[in-house]
């Protein structure tokens, strides 16, 4: 299976609304396609003012892993692959460029005591955009960031509302701690809180069992995806227990975050499915920290937490093998720092996932899971440029040259 499964990664969004039965979520930023008398069409066909300032991207431009041209220009904002006419003030970039990179498991607004304020939101979005971070998918947060929406140097986020959880079975001050009977009226508004995303707490630790176990019965957990869907919203959750996965992939769940107890019994009913994981490996390497701190009192807990973090690459391996779509996240925002999109790629390549392939789902194909634009004609003009090739050495991702959001040099 493994040569034909690579080939639905990152399918086309029509593809995985029928994979996952789920209506898709419209692009909150629709782009310009190059077709006659569109904006990019138009704007590649007339002359350019010498007001107008114009980037030119030169060297080697990875529009796709296999769609590798020699340069492209920024006009207005966006990209196009025709030479303007009578452009005079040029800028010239020259490396290897990238669409925006994305991360899609981070949590701006959030750290690990809860909501933060304003200024601290704001950093954190600046650091995932100087590390080239330019599409984040929150994966949850306690706070209100849509007005990061109105700011041309910061990333675009894409919202999946507040963490659900059940009650005292999550970390303080994150979620709406609610218990099943409401979980359908929760997830509703979520999904009209956010940004086409819910996200639950499918597992945590079940104080009187001492271990990991499973947050919701399997009767309002699939009222609950099923109203996420009537409202346009894909569902995702939070999931490090093997017993959790089954039941919501059979529920009509469209990812899942973390996916450490993936099993030989579970990876295939993720394949046949269509259904995402975002491995978040940055994090996973604290599992032995958090054992460590929880033994004493939980030792069943802490010695599973040990298990999955020693299979953690095993893992994500055989479920990339068996064609399960994987994307890259970094839970930035709880416990760990913001910018570590170039380290989570480096994992996936350690966990023995191809480079082109831990590119894929970082750039082309996590933009199209999003529903966002890549390096296509007349979309905005989002790019990352390095100094040498990201296939050869996806090292070289945590140390952009250039940073361009909105077709502005930001760095």
């Amino acid at each position: 299976m493994r040569e034909g499964a690579r080939k639905d990664l990152g399918t086309a969004p029509e593809a995985w609304g029928a994979a996952s039965r789920t209506p898709r979520a419209p692009a909150r930023a629709p782009y310009a396609h190059a077709r006659p008398g569109s904006y990019s069409a138009a704007m590649s066909d007339s002359a350019v003012s010498p007001a107008r300032p114009v980037l030119h991207i030169k060297g080697r431009v990875l529009v796709g892993a296999e769609d590798v041209r020699d340069e492209l220009w920024v006009i207005d904002g966006r990209v196009t692959y025709e030479r303007p006419r009578g452009a005079r003030d040029v800028t010239v970039i020259e490396g290897w460029t990238l669409p925006g990179l994305v991360d899609a498991h981070c949590h701006v607004g959030l750290d690990e005591h809860g909501p933060v304020d304003a200024s601290t939101s704001e950093k954190q979005a600046v650091t995932d955009r100087d590390a080239g971070a330019l599409l984040l998918r929150d994966a949850g947060s306690p706070s209100d960031t849509r007005w990061i929406d109105d700011r041309d140097d910061l990333p675009r986020i894409i919202r999946a509302g507040r963490h659900i959880a059940r009650t005292r079975r999550y970390i303080r001050n994150y979620a709406h701690e609610i218990e099943p009977d409401d979980l359908v009226a929760y997830v509703a508004r979520e999904a009209r809180n956010g940004d086409g995303w819910v996200k639950l707490v499918g597992d945590w630790i079940d104080r009187e069992t001492g271990d990991l176990s499973a947050c919701w019965p399997r009767g309002e957990v699939e009222a609950a995806i099923a109203e996420a869907h009537r409202l346009g919203a894909r569902v995702t959750a939070h999931c490090f227990a093997e017993e959790t996965l089954a039941p919501l992939v059979e529920a009509g769940i469209d990812c899942v975050e973390h996916a450490t107890g993936l099993t030989e019994e579970t990876i295939p009913l993720f394949a046949e499915r269509g259904v995402a994981i975002v491995p978040t490996l940055v994090n996973i390497a604290l599992f032995p920290k958090l054992a460590e701190g929880g033994e004493r009192k939980f030792p069943r807990w802490a010695a599973h937490m040990r298990r999955l973090h020693e299979r953690r690459y095993e893992t994500v391996r055989a479920a990339y093998d068996a064609g399960v779509p994987v994307y890259v996240g970094t839970d930035a925002g709880g416990a760990l720092a913001h910018g570590l999109v170039g380290q989570e790629v480096a994992e996936l390549v350690k966990a023995g996932i191809p480079p082109a392939a831990a590119l894929h789902a970082t750039a082309w194909g996590a933009r199209q899971w999003l529903g966002r634009p890549g390096l296509d004609e007349g979309a905005p003009a989002d790019l990352v440029v390095y100094g040498s090739d990201p296939r050869a050495d996806v090292r070289v991702l945590g140390a952009p040259d250039r940073v361009v959001l909105r077709g502005k040099v930001i760095r």
